[in-house]
């Protein structure tokens, strides 16, 4: 597993520290995170926490193995944990953000690597965001072989961070989703999403400054004041667990991790004759920018709004930034986090399997030629 500090060793760095690098600190947060890191590791993980690089053979039993790769960050949500001041959640926000796009490739997530940029390196702050992403990764199945922790003094401001990672999957040759499945016909299911993700943050940020809303605030009482009592009591009726949280706490809802979930949905269909014809995680540019990334040319998805529910906190986005429904589903997710294409005659198999994991779906729309919608790739209306 790579390392996660400088060398070691019992020599003084007084000049490193007088420019504000403390080595030592670094030491110190690898010893406090190691228990997370070593509790998700794989039987294909070779050697421990300390080396210079990470070392993972390929799952046995392999006929043509492909290997599958995504990076991304948090982006500017960080910013909410760092003024809430909690930082057990962010991270698996970012496994989230490359797990998840690993699966729309119909790949199980093998390993995850993360980059931790601070600009004082305080060991226990270190280990907490660390021990999110082993968080994380328990989630999604993949091991955290090992990352970077970075001290940037005079760059980021000392309780300034980021994070950034990447991930690799595995799936068989002939079984890799490349877009080019999905048919005319197909239904389009849409998962719940948990939240507002890990997206528009830099909206979300502006609107609560502009409106000078208080993260410590009660949610209930903010979304009172936002949307009206009738209306907050309608759009809370099914999130008990935001009735006694915090502005903060909800907006710091982490990312839902879906990788399991779609490896297994895809095994109950394979097993009744059908297959994933597409996955969509549905990240930055919402519902049209990502629903059509998952078909081929010349096919688009006509989708009605209508079918599913919008969670609460995208009321209240809605209400602070004047925002209408299909600008809400192009800048964040809208309420659906991952979707996925099926043969129409499968969709039930489908829901039934994605409920019998625990998540929400439903069938959100359909694949149709794109001529039908008027040469667009994505469309929005009520079904007919």
């Amino acid at each position: 597993m790579a390392e996660r500090a400088g060398a070691r060793g019992a020599v003084e760095r007084r000049a490193y520290a007088a420019s504000g690098v403390d080595v030592s600190a670094g030491e110190r947060a690898v010893e406090l995170m190691r228990g997370a890191v070593t509790s998700t590791l794989r039987s294909e993980v070779i050697g421990g926490l300390g080396g210079f690089a990470a070392a993972v053979a390929m799952p046995a039993g392999g006929r043509d193995p492909v290997l599958v790769s995504a990076t991304d960050g948090v982006g500017t949500k960080t910013a909410i944990a760092a003024a809430v001041g909690r930082f057990d959640t962010i991270g698996i926000d970012l496994v989230a953000m490359c797990a998840d796009d690993v699966v729309c490739s119909g790949a199980e997530p093998l390993f995850f690597l993360d980059y931790v940029a601070v600009g004082r390196l305080v060991p226990a702050l270190v280990a907490e965001l660390v021990g999110s992403v082993a968080a994380g990764c328990r989630e999604a199945g993949c091991a955290l072989v090992g990352g970077e922790t970075a001290e940037h003094p005079g760059l980021m401001p000392a309780d300034g961070f980021d994070l950034a990672g990447f991930c690799v999957g595995v799936v068989e040759r002939d079984r890799l989703l490349d877009g080019t499945a999905a048919r005319p016909g197909d239904a389009v299911i849409g998962i719940a999403s948990s939240g507002l993700h890990a997206n528009g943050f830099s909206l979300v940020r502006a609107l609560i400054t502009e409106h000078d809303v208080d993260l410590a605030e009660p949610y209930q009482a903010r979304l009172v004041r936002s949307i009206g009592e009738a209306a907050a009591v309608d759009a809370l009726a099914d999130e008990p667990a935001h009735v006694l949280a915090t502005v903060g706490e909800v907006l710091l809802a982490p990312t839902r991790i879906y990788a399991r979930a779609i490896l297994g949905l895809r095994e109950d269909l394979v097993s009744g004759g059908a297959d994933l014809r597409g996955v969509a995680h549905v990240t930055g540019g919402g519902l049209p920018g990502n629903l059509p990334r998952m078909l081929p040319r010349g096919l688009g998805v006509r989708v009605d709004p209508s079918r599913w529910r919008l969670p609460s906190v995208f009321r209240l986005i809605a209400a602070l930034g004047g925002l209408g429904g299909p600008e809400l589903r192009a800048t964040l997710n809208g309420g659906i986090g991952m979707a996925v294409a099926v043969e129409a005659a499968a969709a039930e198999v489908a829901l039934a399997a994605l409920a019998a994991r625990g998540l929400v779906a439903t069938r959100i729309g359909d694949v149709v030629d794109s001529a039908e919608i008027g040469g667009r790739r994505y469309a929005e209306e009520a079904s007919r």
